[in-house]
């Protein structure tokens, strides 16, 4: 029987296709949650469906490199652990790695025992939970520790659900997200999907952040949702 926790989810980030059909088969029988992604560009998709509680990430990826996608994870404040897996073993390679913001760094080929044991070392370490790094965009700054908000040095009090919406909002940066997207990760389903809750939310949260301002933060996509542009 498996000591894995329950509840971490590795993602694996691979364009091998051999390795991306065996890795998740080795994970899920040691007890974890596995999504994949053969690219860098779903591999970011993934992340901001449901952030993993570790990512496993391949250096040479197409579309984005496992550094640029490290590098993505950490600017739009994701914390969880991240393994880099690459056939480079220069010190110059490692050292570009973890510059890009990753945890640890394990040469192919690997022994699959390793890669359990680096995975189980990182969850353990990890004490910081995703998203407590302060996230910005623009002139607008959220740190999910204190729950503090500002605008251009203004301190703005949000409700709980208010900050959830703009967290959510502001780890999708760039992106739309739908109203079902929203009410699934910041209501976790506890409200009718056919009321107009998110709707005058995000109007609570344009009063409280971009009205009387030139520089609008929240747009709607219509037809689609809404989104947070940089």
């Amino acid at each position: 029987m498996s000591d894995a926790p329950n509840n971490d989810t590795v993602l694996v980030v691979e364009d091998d296709p051999d390795l991306l059909a065996v890795l998740p088969r080795i994970l899920t029988g040691a007890g974890y949650s596995v999504r994949t992604a053969a690219d860098g560009e779903d591999g970011l998709l993934r992340v901001l469906e449901d952030a993993p509680s570790l990512a496993i990430l391949d250096v040479g990826l197409p579309k984005r490199s496992g550094y640029e996608l490290a590098r993505e994870f950490r600017a739009r404040g994701y914390q969880f652990p991240v393994l880099m897996l690459t056939a480079r073993t220069t010190v110059d390679d490692k050292v570009s790695g973890l510059d890009a913001g990753a945890d640890d760094y394990l040469a192919k080929p690997f022994e699959y025992a390793e890669l359990l044991a680096r995975v189980k070392a990182l969850l353990r370490r990890s004490t910081i939970t995703a998203g407590s790094q302060t996230m910005r965009v623009r002139d607008l700054s959220l740190d999910p520790a204190t729950r503090r908000v500002e605008r251009a040095g203004e301190v703005i009090e949000l409700s709980p659900k208010e900050f959830a919406l703009l967290e959510y909002l502001m780890r999708n940066a760039d992106h739309i997200v739908t109203r079902p997207m929203i009410t699934e990760h910041v209501w976790k389903h506890d409200t009718d999907p056919l009321t107009n809750v998110v709707d005058v939310y995000i109007t609570y949260l344009r009063k409280k952040l971009d009205e009387d301002r030139k520089n609008p933060l929240i747009h709607t996509v219509r037809g689609r949702g809404y989104m947070i542009k940089e």
